[in-house]
């Protein structure tokens, strides 16, 4: 029933951005933020967010909500998967992140692969593109686009940056902890597919 609260929530925010976006009514504005101002209540009563960073979340996004694009690098060397370990909760994750505007998806991944695990990547193939609430992660205030790209090592060398502090390759049956705010065991095992099949098409939801 949580996660049920959790998607009311995310629907009223939507409801009330794109009213504060458009409504030039001064008392619809007024409306559209107590109804912002409840969806954030909603949201932290049933997530592990404190209230006033989910209100900070929804008073710097601006315009017409859309769903939030995180990309993931998956790099394997003799059967293993490249994995970094998460300053924030000490867990393991891809390596990726938030895409940053003026890059494309692609461009997005090789920066993040250098600076969390040290090493060059190309990007090779796109293996899938997922909708994070139809797969286990825990709840969080916004939707995301998971977009998971296959890339090849083309030199650097192991090293952790300023939000990673280990970087290791990890055999399918001996994944350690997972950071499951970014990846899940079913994910990893799905990217996993994609070794033992070279001709597996992208898997999208």
């Amino acid at each position: 029933m949580s996660d049920q609260w959790i998607e009311w929530a995310k629907k009223l925010q939507s409801i009330a951005q794109a009213g504060l976006t458009f409504s030039k009514d001064e008392y619809d504005l007024e409306r559209y933020q107590q109804l912002r101002d409840l969806s954030a209540e909603i949201m932290s009563e049933h997530t592990d967010y404190p209230l006033n960073k989910i209100k900070d979340f929804f008073a710097n996004d601006k315009g017409y909500q859309t769903p939030k694009l995180d990309v993931r690098g998956v790099v394997f060397k003799e059967d293993k998967i490249l994995m970094v370990k998460e300053r924030l909760d000490n867990r393991w994750s891809l390596p990726g992140g938030f895409c940053d505007i003026g890059l494309s998806a692609s461009e997005n991944i090789v920066k993040e692969i250098k600076e969390e695990s040290g090493f060059n990547v190309n990007p090779t193939k796109l293996l899938a593109l997922l909708h994070m609430n139809k797969h286990p992660h825990p709840p969080q205030p916004f939707d995301y686009y998971k977009i998971f790209i296959q890339c090849e090592i083309t030199g650097g060398k192991a090293k952790s940056g300023l939000e990673t502090n280990e970087v290791k390759f990890f055999e399918q049956n001996l994944l350690p902890p997972l950071s499951t705010r970014r990846n899940t065991q079913s994910q990893i095992n799905m990217l996993f597919e994609f070794l033992t099949d070279r001709n597996k098409p992208a898997i999208f939801d």
